[in-house]
Protein backbone atom coordinates (compact mmCIF):
# COMPACT_ATOMS: atom_id res chain seq x y z
CA UNK A 1 0.00 0.00 0.00
CA UNK A 2 1.35 3.52 -0.33
CA UNK A 3 2.68 5.60 1.90
CA UNK A 4 2.52 9.63 1.89
CA UNK A 5 4.96 11.63 3.46
CA UNK A 6 5.43 15.58 3.20
CA UNK A 7 9.69 15.47 2.15
CA UNK A 8 11.37 18.02 -0.33
CA UNK A 9 9.24 16.49 -3.54
CA UNK A 10 6.37 16.22 -1.55
CA UNK A 11 5.63 12.28 -1.62
CA UNK A 12 7.52 9.31 -1.25
CA UNK A 13 5.73 6.30 -2.39
CA UNK A 14 6.37 2.92 -1.37
CA UNK A 15 4.96 -0.29 -2.78
CA UNK A 16 5.57 -3.84 -2.29
CA UNK A 17 5.86 -4.55 -5.96
CA UNK A 18 7.80 -1.15 -6.70
CA UNK A 19 5.44 0.23 -8.55
CA UNK A 20 6.20 3.05 -11.11
CA UNK A 21 5.22 6.02 -9.65
CA UNK A 22 2.19 8.14 -11.14
CA UNK A 23 2.94 10.57 -13.77
CA UNK A 24 1.73 13.48 -11.33
CA UNK A 25 3.71 12.20 -8.81
CA UNK A 26 6.95 12.00 -10.84
CA UNK A 27 6.68 15.61 -12.07
CA UNK A 28 6.10 17.13 -8.30
CA UNK A 29 9.22 15.11 -7.02
CA UNK A 30 11.29 16.82 -10.10
CA UNK A 31 10.56 20.22 -9.56
CA UNK A 32 13.14 23.04 -9.05
CA UNK A 33 13.94 24.14 -5.96
CA UNK A 34 11.68 27.33 -6.12
CA UNK A 35 8.78 25.23 -6.56
CA UNK A 36 9.51 23.13 -2.98
CA UNK A 37 9.94 26.32 -1.64
CA UNK A 38 6.47 27.25 -2.63
CA UNK A 39 5.30 23.98 -1.05
CA UNK A 40 6.88 24.11 1.64
CA UNK A 41 5.79 27.92 2.45
CA UNK A 42 2.10 27.28 1.84
CA UNK A 43 1.75 23.78 3.23
CA UNK A 44 0.65 25.28 6.68
CA UNK A 45 -2.23 27.34 5.35
CA UNK A 46 -5.62 26.68 5.32
CA UNK A 47 -7.29 23.54 3.00
CA UNK A 48 -9.20 26.95 1.41
CA UNK A 49 -5.92 27.77 -0.15
CA UNK A 50 -4.74 24.43 -1.43
CA UNK A 51 -6.34 25.81 -5.31
CA UNK A 52 -4.12 28.55 -5.28
CA UNK A 53 -0.85 26.28 -4.36
CA UNK A 54 -1.21 24.38 -7.11
CA UNK A 55 -1.87 27.35 -9.24
CA UNK A 56 1.40 28.54 -8.62
CA UNK A 57 3.33 25.31 -8.77
CA UNK A 58 1.42 24.85 -12.83
CA UNK A 59 2.82 28.02 -13.44
CA UNK A 60 6.49 27.32 -12.28
CA UNK A 61 7.07 24.56 -14.15
CA UNK A 62 4.99 22.83 -17.13
CA UNK A 63 6.19 19.53 -15.90
CA UNK A 64 3.44 19.48 -13.68
CA UNK A 65 -0.02 18.32 -14.84
CA UNK A 66 -3.27 19.99 -13.79
CA UNK A 67 -5.29 20.02 -10.38
CA UNK A 68 -7.95 17.79 -11.78
CA UNK A 69 -5.40 14.76 -12.68
CA UNK A 70 -3.18 15.26 -9.38
CA UNK A 71 -6.69 14.80 -7.86
CA UNK A 72 -7.70 11.64 -9.67
CA UNK A 73 -4.35 10.21 -8.90
CA UNK A 74 -5.42 9.84 -5.73
CA UNK A 75 -2.85 10.93 -3.66
CA UNK A 76 -3.48 13.64 -1.37
CA UNK A 77 -1.49 16.89 -2.46
CA UNK A 78 -0.06 17.77 1.11
CA UNK A 79 0.39 14.36 1.53
CA UNK A 80 -2.81 13.77 3.69
CA UNK A 81 -5.80 11.70 3.58
CA UNK A 82 -7.91 14.21 3.05
CA UNK A 83 -10.42 15.38 -0.27
CA UNK A 84 -8.64 12.73 -2.29
CA UNK A 85 -11.53 11.76 -4.97
CA UNK A 86 -9.87 8.32 -4.91
CA UNK A 87 -9.89 8.27 -1.15
CA UNK A 88 -12.38 5.79 0.05
CA UNK A 89 -13.49 5.44 4.00
CA UNK A 90 -14.35 2.64 5.87
CA UNK A 91 -15.89 2.15 9.29
CA UNK A 92 -15.76 -0.78 11.65
CA UNK A 93 -18.42 -2.85 10.15
CA UNK A 94 -16.77 -2.52 6.53
CA UNK A 95 -18.12 -5.07 3.94
CA UNK A 96 -21.00 -6.19 6.19
CA UNK A 97 -24.61 -6.60 4.53
CA UNK A 98 -27.10 -5.18 6.94
CA UNK A 99 -30.28 -6.85 7.06
CA UNK A 100 -32.39 -4.52 9.23
CA UNK A 101 -35.73 -3.71 8.03
CA UNK A 102 -37.29 -0.45 8.81
CA UNK A 103 -38.76 0.43 12.02
CA UNK A 104 -42.31 -0.15 12.97
CA UNK A 105 -45.16 1.28 14.63
CA UNK A 106 -43.47 0.91 17.83
CA UNK A 107 -39.95 1.70 16.70
CA UNK A 108 -38.78 -1.97 16.55
CA UNK A 109 -36.91 -2.78 13.69
CA UNK A 110 -36.30 -7.10 12.62
CA UNK A 111 -33.14 -8.24 11.54
CA UNK A 112 -32.89 -11.34 9.25
CA UNK A 113 -29.73 -12.68 8.45
CA UNK A 114 -28.72 -12.14 4.94
CA UNK A 115 -28.32 -15.25 1.99
CA UNK A 116 -25.40 -13.44 0.88
CA UNK A 117 -23.70 -13.27 3.68
CA UNK A 118 -20.41 -15.30 4.46
CA UNK A 119 -19.66 -17.68 7.19
CA UNK A 120 -20.27 -21.68 6.99
CA UNK A 121 -18.71 -22.53 10.03
CA UNK A 122 -15.87 -25.46 8.78
CA UNK A 123 -15.57 -26.78 5.57
CA UNK A 124 -18.29 -29.04 3.89
CA UNK A 125 -20.93 -27.27 5.95
CA UNK A 126 -24.08 -26.42 4.44
CA UNK A 127 -25.31 -22.54 4.11
CA UNK A 128 -26.23 -21.07 7.06
CA UNK A 129 -30.14 -21.11 7.71
CA UNK A 130 -31.24 -17.72 7.93
CA UNK A 131 -32.89 -16.25 11.67
CA UNK A 132 -34.04 -13.25 12.60
CA UNK A 133 -34.99 -11.55 15.99
CA UNK A 134 -36.53 -8.01 17.03
CA UNK A 135 -34.44 -5.37 18.32
CA UNK A 136 -36.11 -1.48 19.64
CA UNK A 137 -34.21 1.54 17.58
CA UNK A 138 -31.03 2.27 18.56
CA UNK A 139 -29.07 -1.23 18.54
CA UNK A 140 -27.19 -2.36 15.42
CA UNK A 141 -24.41 -4.75 14.39
CA UNK A 142 -21.04 -5.01 16.41
CA UNK A 143 -17.74 -6.98 14.68
CA UNK A 144 -17.33 -10.59 15.74
CA UNK A 145 -13.63 -11.52 17.39
CA UNK A 146 -12.69 -14.59 17.40
CA UNK A 147 -11.41 -14.41 20.63
CA UNK A 148 -14.41 -13.74 21.70
CA UNK A 149 -16.44 -16.28 24.42
CA UNK A 150 -18.10 -19.03 21.89
CA UNK A 151 -14.99 -18.43 19.70
CA UNK A 152 -15.23 -18.92 15.93
CA UNK A 153 -19.24 -20.27 16.91
CA UNK A 154 -20.21 -16.48 17.30
CA UNK A 155 -21.97 -15.29 13.98
CA UNK A 156 -23.03 -12.21 15.29
CA UNK A 157 -23.31 -9.33 17.92
CA UNK A 158 -25.68 -6.69 18.53
CA UNK A 159 -25.61 -4.00 21.25
CA UNK A 160 -26.98 -1.00 22.70
CA UNK A 161 -23.95 0.71 25.17
CA UNK A 162 -27.67 1.88 26.94
CA UNK A 163 -29.75 -1.47 27.49
CA UNK A 164 -27.31 -4.06 26.57
CA UNK A 165 -26.17 -6.75 24.17
CA UNK A 166 -27.25 -9.67 22.18
CA UNK A 167 -24.95 -12.51 20.14
CA UNK A 168 -25.97 -15.70 17.94
CA UNK A 169 -24.08 -18.90 18.49
CA UNK A 170 -24.35 -21.23 15.54
CA UNK A 171 -22.83 -24.82 16.62
CA UNK A 172 -22.77 -28.26 14.69
CA UNK A 173 -25.21 -30.76 16.39
CA UNK A 174 -22.22 -33.05 15.86
CA UNK A 175 -21.37 -32.43 19.18
CA UNK A 176 -23.93 -34.54 20.73
CA UNK A 177 -24.66 -37.30 18.54
CA UNK A 178 -23.53 -38.66 14.97
CA UNK A 179 -26.62 -39.93 13.81
CA UNK A 180 -29.31 -36.67 14.05
CA UNK A 181 -29.10 -36.32 10.37
CA UNK A 182 -28.88 -32.96 8.04
CA UNK A 183 -32.59 -31.81 9.66
CA UNK A 184 -32.35 -31.86 12.91
CA UNK A 185 -34.98 -31.12 15.53
CA UNK A 186 -34.39 -29.74 19.10
CA UNK A 187 -35.91 -32.08 21.08
CA UNK A 188 -33.82 -34.83 18.98
CA UNK A 189 -31.00 -34.06 20.64
CA UNK A 190 -32.81 -33.77 24.12
CA UNK A 191 -35.09 -32.10 26.57
CA UNK A 192 -33.94 -28.25 27.40
CA UNK A 193 -32.02 -29.89 30.74
CA UNK A 194 -29.81 -31.74 28.76
CA UNK A 195 -29.31 -28.60 26.28
CA UNK A 196 -28.58 -26.00 28.76
CA UNK A 197 -26.32 -27.37 30.79
CA UNK A 198 -24.07 -28.52 27.44
CA UNK A 199 -23.92 -25.06 26.00
CA UNK A 200 -24.84 -22.69 29.21
CA UNK A 201 -21.17 -22.53 30.03
CA UNK A 202 -20.02 -21.48 26.80
CA UNK A 203 -23.15 -18.74 26.75
CA UNK A 204 -22.44 -17.48 29.82
CA UNK A 205 -18.83 -18.87 30.87
CA UNK A 206 -19.40 -20.42 33.62
CA UNK A 207 -21.74 -24.18 34.89
CA UNK A 208 -25.40 -22.91 34.83
CA UNK A 209 -26.48 -25.24 37.79
CA UNK A 210 -28.34 -23.44 40.14
CA UNK A 211 -28.53 -20.51 37.91
CA UNK A 212 -31.44 -21.52 35.47
CA UNK A 213 -34.67 -19.44 36.79
CA UNK A 214 -37.00 -20.70 34.44
CA UNK A 215 -37.13 -23.25 31.30
CA UNK A 216 -39.88 -23.12 28.95
CA UNK A 217 -40.82 -24.95 25.26
CA UNK A 218 -42.37 -22.89 22.51
CA UNK A 219 -43.44 -23.54 18.71
CA UNK A 220 -43.47 -21.56 15.44
CA UNK A 221 -44.29 -22.93 12.05
CA UNK A 222 -43.24 -26.86 13.62
CA UNK A 223 -39.82 -25.96 15.23
CA UNK A 224 -39.35 -26.30 18.86
CA UNK A 225 -37.46 -23.60 20.82
CA UNK A 226 -35.99 -23.74 24.33
CA UNK A 227 -36.23 -20.54 26.37
CA UNK A 228 -34.24 -20.02 29.40
CA UNK A 229 -33.67 -17.21 31.67
CA UNK A 230 -30.42 -17.77 33.96
CA UNK A 231 -29.49 -15.61 37.18
CA UNK A 232 -26.74 -14.72 37.76
CA UNK A 233 -24.71 -13.43 35.35
CA UNK A 234 -28.49 -12.12 33.49
CA UNK A 235 -29.32 -14.32 30.47
CA UNK A 236 -32.05 -15.24 28.28
CA UNK A 237 -31.12 -18.02 26.13
CA UNK A 238 -33.31 -19.48 22.93
CA UNK A 239 -32.21 -22.53 21.54
CA UNK A 240 -33.27 -24.43 18.74
CA UNK A 241 -31.92 -26.88 16.27
CA UNK A 242 -31.96 -26.22 12.03
CA UNK A 243 -30.17 -28.42 9.43
CA UNK A 244 -27.09 -29.51 10.79
CA UNK A 245 -26.76 -27.11 13.11
CA UNK A 246 -27.84 -25.89 17.12
CA UNK A 247 -28.73 -22.27 17.43
CA UNK A 248 -28.22 -20.55 20.78
CA UNK A 249 -29.71 -16.69 20.99
CA UNK A 250 -27.87 -14.81 23.91
CA UNK A 251 -29.55 -12.04 25.39
CA UNK A 252 -27.79 -10.02 28.11
CA UNK A 253 -27.12 -6.84 30.53
CA UNK A 254 -25.70 -5.14 33.61
CA UNK A 255 -28.05 -5.71 36.53
CA UNK A 256 -29.05 -2.05 36.13
CA UNK A 257 -30.17 -2.56 31.89
CA UNK A 258 -31.84 -5.69 33.45
CA UNK A 259 -33.49 -3.38 35.99
CA UNK A 260 -34.36 -1.29 33.62
CA UNK A 261 -34.99 -2.70 30.34
CA UNK A 262 -36.03 -6.00 31.45
CA UNK A 263 -39.15 -6.23 29.14
CA UNK A 264 -38.01 -5.44 26.04
CA UNK A 265 -34.88 -7.79 26.53
CA UNK A 266 -37.35 -10.30 27.53
CA UNK A 267 -39.04 -9.40 24.22
CA UNK A 268 -35.82 -9.38 22.13
CA UNK A 269 -35.35 -13.15 23.29
CA UNK A 270 -38.74 -14.10 22.64
CA UNK A 271 -38.65 -13.05 18.87
CA UNK A 272 -35.85 -15.32 17.84
CA UNK A 273 -36.56 -17.73 15.14
CA UNK A 274 -34.89 -19.64 12.49
CA UNK A 275 -36.68 -19.74 8.84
Amino acid sequence: MGTTLFTNCVFSWRSPQHMQMPPSVHSLCQSSPLESEILRTRAASSSKESGSIIGEIERHSPLLVSRRTILASGVSLLGLPGDSLAVVKQGPLAGRIPGLSEPDEQGWRTYRRPDEKSGGHGVGWSPIIPYMFSVPQGWGEVPVSIADLGGTEIDLRFENSKEGRLFVIVAPVLRFADDLGDDAKIENIGPPEKVINAFGPEVIGDNVEGKVLSAGISEHNGRKYYQFELEPPHFFITATAAGNRLYLFGVTGSGLQWKRHYKDLKKIAESFLVA
